[in-house]
């Protein structure tokens, strides 16, 4: 796995951050090696490791890369997936800054 240098927090404005973090690791598990509870996880994505906190006013995931591309990468399936789970919200990405 690279080492990660690279990092970037996203936040979604939800009251159901809690639900959206089951669904999202739920999902990852299938694939990558992820823990979880109520309000927080981890899952480690291929291009570096997502933390998922969840507030009562909204979702945060904070994702690490070895390069811009991997940050891409790591966005796009944080976006996508939360598209599909948050439609309901009309959810089209997060807010994502530089860490």
């Amino acid at each position: 796995m690279p080492t990660a240098k690279l990092r970037e927090l996203g936040t979604f404005p939800t009251a159901n951050a809690g639900k959206y973090i089951q669904q999202l690791c739920k999902h990852f598990a299938h694939k990558v090696e992820v823990t979880w509870d109520e309000t927080s996880g981890t899952a480690a994505l291929p291009s570096g490791p997502a933390t998922l906190t969840a507030t009562e006013t909204e979702l945060m995931v904070e994702i690490t890369a070895a390069d811009a591309e991997g940050l891409q990468r790591a966005r796009y399936v944080i976006d996508s997936h939360m598209e599909r789970f948050a439609f309901r919200e009309a959810f089209k990405t997060m807010d994502w800054r530089k860490g």
